[in-house]
């Protein structure tokens, strides 16, 4: 605890002239802070928060995987914020090019939503919207959770629950391989405002102004790669709302679902 919270007063500091009304939580354990953010914007929340644990016992992953933190080993916090963009597509790539650029230049980006190291994976992002505003411009509470590891964890450890029959997850990585010493707090000091930054940045231009951005950290452009559905091909980048762009025998397609794994071959 005393690692993070030695961090907050910074992080506030630099969010709070941007979004005035901006919070930043701390607690040692916790079932899910994306959880525990979905049900707070259920209730009506409107006000932006950065709500940080230590321990976190049920989190949760993309397509139904577990995401558990260890104290001083990981790094596990969620975002709220209201937002209206004109178009929700691409928002967890522009996040992950946020997270990238602010972690380490060895930082890749392998689509939709997992940060890479040395082929590796560092971290994963889920984004959840909530909102009861009418209309497709309303301003809906975007819950953004992040995880990632600090120490190298042991395999099995960053993502468990897979579903049946799902593929098996890649072999962890941990920031402290290229950050040496670095702790959570220090490495949330070094995501947390820019990641701010970039998601009202989303919400005005979309994912537009990440393109290329991404592609310069782009971890399957020109790899073969599998679909959970079986389907082969070759990764093509990603169009103008995000999708990837995989080249198979049948020709070009663009993989929208978030229930649909890639993986290079």
């Amino acid at each position: 605890m005393t690692d993070l919270l030695a961090h907050v007063e910074s992080i506030w500091q630099a969010v709070v002239p941007t979004l005035p009304t901006f919070t930043v939580e701390v607690v040692p354990s916790i079932d899910s802070t994306s959880s525990e953010l979905m049900r707070r914007a259920r209730d009506g929340l409107v006000d932006p928060v950065l709500l940080v644990t230590e321990e976190q016992t049920a989190g949760r992953g993309r397509m139904g995987k577990g995401w558990h933190s260890r104290p001083g080993q990981s790094l596990t916090f969620s975002l709220a914020l209201p937002l209206a963009p004109a178009d929700w597509s691409g928002l967890s790539l522009a996040v992950g090019v946020s997270l990238a650029e602010s972690l380490h230049p060895d930082v890749r980006l392998k689509w939709p939503n997992d940060l890479w190291l040395q082929e590796r994976k560092l971290g994963g992002i889920l984004v959840e919207t909530a909102g009861s505003g009418e209309g497709a411009s309303a301003p809906r509470t975007v819950v953004i959770g992040v995880g990632i590891n600090i120490a190298r964890p042991d395999a099995g450890v960053v993502a468990t629950g897979a579903a049946a029959g799902a593929m098996a997850p890649m072999p962890p990585a941990g920031l402290s391989e290229v950050r040496m010493g670095v702790t959570a707090g220090e490495a949330l000091a070094l995501v947390a405002p820019a990641l701010v930054r970039d998601v009202l940045h989303f919400g005005v231009g979309g994912f537009a102004p990440f393109a290329d951005r991404f592609a310069a950290r782009d971890a399957l452009r020109g790899r073969p790669v599998r679909l959970s559905d079986g389907s082969d091909g070759q990764a093509d980048g990603v169009d103008a709302q995000g999708a990837l762009r995989v080249q198979t025998a049948q020709g070009l397609r663009a993989v929208h679902s978030a229930e649909v794994s890639v993986r290079p071959c």
